[in-house]
């Protein structure tokens, strides 16, 4: 297995960005591409955090790159999309928690342990493509709508999933990994890089983006969601 590079690693801290004003756009209304509504009203305390439809936005660069690697795909396959954008102060909040967590998992790690741990889950928020609308959460389904196997549930953390939520993780069925390939091969394409801790995290213009591609800066950096109701 290649190198991981984490979001915690200061290689990433240290990209410039450039940013390039592109607006976000809301892919409900300006993609093609199925939406999956899960991530609409979650359960998970963060309400207040969370504008509407806010999880429906991407910048329209990667917007753009998602038709691209949708239309590589077989025709009885389509993406998923279940989430992009999202506000730097919800960003805050899931790693905060996640970092929570392994504290009460792991009382002996000191900070940077646990910052780096909690890093293959959750992007720390001064970095994460999420808030800058350049990543994107998504799967495969057929063209029924109907979630395709890919080894684990969307969202399975490290602990849960024994590690099976790492894209090249071995422990999960020839379909599942046939799956992550055929995901995998179509995004790359198109121009995304995905995060490997996480196998439904792929995305463009943002720090990591560039790092893994050699960019002199990434395109985008945080970003404020507005309505577009």
């Amino acid at each position: 297995m290649s190198e991981i590079i984490l979001m915690s690693d200061p290689r990433v801290a240290a990209i410039p960005v450039t940013e390039c004003g592109e607006q976000l756009v809301n892919v409900r209304t300006d993609g093609g591409l199925r939406v999956d509504d899960r991530q609409r009203d979650p359960d998970d305390g963060f309400a207040h955090l969370r504008p509407a439809d806010a999880f429906a936005q991407l910048r329209a660069g990667v917007l753009e790159r998602l038709l691209k690697a949708q239309s590589l795909l077989p025709p009885e396959v389509r993406l998923l999309f279940v989430e992009g954008y999202r506000p730097l102060a919800l960003q805050r909040a899931y790693f905060e928690e996640y970092t929570d967590e392994l504290r009460a998992l792991h009382p002996d790690w000191p900070a940077e342990r646990l910052h780096a741990a909690a890093s293959r889950y959750v992007s720390p928020p001064e970095i994460s493509p999420h808030s800058a609308g350049a990543a994107v959460d998504l799967t495969l389904a057929d063209a029924d709508g109907r979630e395709l196997d890919l080894g684990t549930r969307m969202n399975a953390d490290p602990e849960e999933s024994e590690g099976a939520c790492y894209t090249d993780a071995l422990n999960i069925s020839a379909r599942a990994r046939a799956h992550r390939e055929l995901l995998g091969s179509v995004l790359t394409a198109a121009g995304l890089v995905n995060y490997p801790t996480e196998w439904w995290h792929w995305s463009y213009g943002d720090r990591y983006w560039a790092l893994l591609t050699g960019a002199d800066a990434a395109r985008y950096g945080p970003t404020e969601h507005t309505s577009t109701a």
